[in-house]
C-alpha cells in the first residue's frame, strides 16, 4: 500500500472497494486499514479510537446505526436524514 495515503483515504478505498451499498461494521473496517497500512501499531484501541474519528468527522463516510458505515454517496439525501433520525431516536 502507498505511505503517504491516509487512514481516512484507506477506509475510503476499503468501502468503495466493497461496492455500492455494502456499509462494514467500524471495526472490521479499521482493521482493515491497520493491516494495509503495513505499520506496527503499538495500542490497537487507541489506533482503532483515533481512525474511527477521523472518518466520522470526514463527510464522505456515512454512519448507517449500530457501528455501521458506509460511503455518503450511497445514499440519497433524504435517506441520509431518515437514518440519522432513527439513530438519533435510538440513542434517546
Amino acid at each position: 500500500m502507498e505511505e503517504n495515503i491516509s487512514e481516512v483515504d484507506i477506509a475510503y478505498q476499503i468501502l468503495s472497494e466493497s461496492g455500492k451499498g455494502n456499509p462494514l461494521y467500524f471495526k472490521k473496517l479499521i482493521l482493515e486499514v491497520i493491516k494495509r497500512q503495513n505499520k506496527t501499531v503499538q495500542n490497537e484501541a487507541a489506533a482503532i479510537s483515533e481512525i474511527y474519528t477521523m472518518i466520522n468527522m470526514d463527510s464522505r463516510f456515512q454512519h448507517i446505526g449500530d457501528g455501521i458505515w458506509g460511503l455518503a454517496d450511497w445514499y440519497p439525501p433524504e435517506t441520509k436524514r431518515r437514518i440519522s433520525s432513527k439513530t438519533t431516536k435510538s440513542a434517546s
